[in-house]
């Protein structure tokens, strides 16, 4: 019985974390950029450190903030707001038409638009095609108000 604790308090001697602890080495090189390994470099002069005397650093310490953001008001906006004040019935024909356009351009994905400078029909691309669903989309949000 007491061989079996020697060896047991041997054993745990042993495996203890002390003995467990690894070799690191750290340098910087020439561009300021610092490494860390465990096999000591050949040409570079390296300090030697231990695992277990490095300090875990505290994580946690810097809380994210809210992010406030300043809405600065467009131009559409700023028009629409005129508009909706002004003449009621400009602002139901915005947003009667902006609904259709709106309803056109989700439904068709192959459109054709008329060039402004030459009068002829231009394949629409999906790019300018998600451009008036979002610009469209913002006019009804601002026109479409049920007050």
């Amino acid at each position: 019985m007491r061989i079996m604790r020697i060896v047991i308090g041997l054993a745990t001697l042993a495996f203890s974390t002390s003995t467990l602890a690894a070799a690191i080495y750290t340098w910087v090189d020439t561009a300021g950029v610092v490494h860390y390994s465990q096999q000591q470099p050949l040409s570079v002069d390296a300090r030697k450190i231990y695992s277990e005397d490095i300090e875990p650093s505290k994580i946690g310490t810097h809380t994210p903030q809210k992010k406030v953001s300043t809405k600065v008001e467009s131009e559409l906006e700023r028009s629409a707001k005129i508009i909706n004040e002004k003449d009621k019935q400009q602002a139901k024909d915005i947003c009667e038409s902006a609904k259709h356009s709106l309803n056109v351009l989700k439904s068709h994905s192959k459109l054709n638009q008329q060039n402004k400078d030459t009068g002829e029909s231009v394949v629409m691309t999906e790019e300018q095609r998600q451009a008036a669903i979002a610009e469209n989309t913002e006019r009804v949000s601002l026109f479409c108000q049920s007050k």
